[in-house]
């Protein structure tokens, strides 16, 4: 049985705690074992090299050196690392290793909650099979990620709430390799109420069981 590690923690605005039973639920209904921790030393422990995937819902906070190191060489040696919304893109935002090995620094999302259009750019993809695109009620996320990663959604800023983004196309969705491991991130999913969206979870869903250690 594959083994899965949802860590929460950080600003509470996200509803971390919250998220993490609901991935875990979700987890727990494609087979996987899932062990469900606020305890952020978790990161320094030998159960993070023994997971078969790592969900962060962490907004901030404070990852030590020592932890960072060892979370990338995890990663490279075939943990998989996912997420949604602040997880990954606002997590140990003063981490420079971590936001190599994760790929996505969320940086803006002009206008708050705002309504907007995901467009689906890989329905060839397994991820994303079978979904349209679709319109959607929360942060648009602006974000600078790693140019290796393969975009499955996008979305397209209006300019309507900051003109310095107009016309700017920004990945909703995508994965990457990193050595032996995967990454799958989402920018969706602000609280915990948007897993209420037919779409939403199925691409997490989704995206956590591609980015699992094979």
């Amino acid at each position: 049985m594959r083994k899965a590690l949802v860590v929460w923690g950080g600003w509470q605005g996200h509803e971390p705690e919250q998220c993490a039973h609901i991935v875990a639920d979700l987890l727990r209904e494609d087979g996987f074992a899932v062990e469900v921790t606020g305890d952020l030393g978790i990161f320094g422990s030998p159960t993070l090299a023994k997971a078969d995937l790592l969900v962060p819902i962490i907004t901030g906070e404070t990852l030590e050196k020592p932890h960072a190191a060892a979370l990338v060489e995890a990663v490279r040696g075939g943990l998989g690392l996912a997420g949604h919304h602040g997880a990954l893109a606002t997590s140990f935002k003063e981490s420079a290793p971590f936001r190599y090995v994760s790929g996505v620094t969320w940086v803006a999302h002009p206008g708050n909650i705002i309504d907007f259009r995901v467009l689906v750019s890989r329905q060839d993809d397994p991820i994303m099979e079978g979904i349209p695109d679709f319109d959607y009620h929360s942060e648009q996320y602006y974000l600078h990620y790693d140019p290796t990663v393969e975009i499955l959604a996008t979305t397209t800023f209006t300019g309507a709430y900051d003109p310095a983004a107009r016309n700017v196309v920004m990945p909703v969705v995508f994965k990457r390799h990193f050595g032996a491991g995967r990454i799958f991130y989402s920018a969706l999913g602000h609280v915990a109420a948007e897993f209420d969206h037919p779409y939403m979870p199925l691409i997490l869903r989704r995206g956590l069981g591609w980015a699992a250690r094979r």
